[in-house]
């Protein structure tokens, strides 16, 4: 039996994405620092934060749900969130710079094992068991190096929904590939049936019996 061709493209399971993974423990991390970290009173920082956090994870979930149908806005909806992370990245770092402390880069002599930790880590479980210890410069340099791989993530997803758009195109190519393996896939039904009906006449013929 051929399988039925769907007009729905198949995304993957948003769950199991990495950058999908990260960015939500980036929003974990972030309402925690903001409890933390900031007042709870009179800072608009605190709201800034946690909504560029949450937009980032947010928009990586409609747009895999909205790329079933529609590329074009899942990968709007994915640059959205990219711009709500590297928004969140340069919250962190203004933090670091408005509180005198440092922002760590490759002569610091934990850079390298944060970096390795922040590569191989996804889930906000991994991170939850440092962040009552960690002091905010700890904190924001751990959470900027997140956004950074949760940003090259994007990219990379990105490039491969648009590789994958141009050879497969969007939802019209889809609708008129289905429309025309249905129309193909009747014709073959009916000159079979045809077929038969002709194999039956002259089976009919043979035996007398003639219309």
């Amino acid at each position: 039996m051929q399988q039925h061709q769907s007009i729905f493209k198949q995304t993957a399971n948003w769950r199991n994405l990495h950058l999908y993974q990260k960015s939500d423990a980036l929003y974990q991390l972030t309402v925690f620092f903001c409890k933390k970290f900031l007042s709870q009173y009179g800072d608009r920082t605190v709201d800034q934060m946690v909504q560029a956090a949450r937009s980032g994870k947010q928009n990586i979930v409609e747009g895999s749900e909205d790329g079933k149908t529609s590329t074009e806005m899942e990968l709007k909806l994915l640059n959205v969130a990219r711009a709500s992370i590297g928004e969140l990245r340069e919250d962190y770092e203004d933090y670091l710079k408005g509180h005198g402390l440092t922002q760590w880069d490759k002569r610091h002599p934990r850079f390298d094992a944060m970096l390795t930790f922040c590569r191989e880590h996804n889930d906000y479980a991994d991170y939850e068991p440092l962040v009552e210890k960690m002091s905010d410069e700890e904190f924001c340099n751990m959470s900027i190096t997140v956004c950074r791989f949760t940003d090259k993530m994007m990219v990379s997803y990105l490039e491969f929904l648009e590789k994958r758009f141009v050879t497969e195109g969007g939802i019209k190519e889809r609708m008129h590939s289905v429309r025309t393996g249905f129309r193909k896939e009747q014709d073959a039904k009916m000159a079979a049936l045809e077929q038969e009906n002709q194999r039956l006449k002259e089976l009919l013929r043979q035996h007398g019996i003639d219309f």
